[in-house]
């Protein structure tokens, strides 16, 4: 039973993404991604604290 259910609950959401791909603008989630990397790493540069020399 534990199957069936687990598959119908998959099916139904794959219908549903599949629908709202389609149907809405939705934006691309590896573009988003690499877009907040970038900037993250961009802040990190920036604002990164400088090495001590020691020496």
């Amino acid at each position: 039973m534990g199957l069936l259910k687990r598959s119908f609950t998959f099916i139904l959401g794959l219908s549903c993404g599949v629908y709202a791909a389609q149907n809405y603008n939705i934006p691309d989630v590896k573009k988003l991604f690499n877009t907040y990397v970038f900037i993250a790493s961009y802040i990190e540069k920036t604002y990164h604290k400088p090495k001590k020399d020691d020496d």
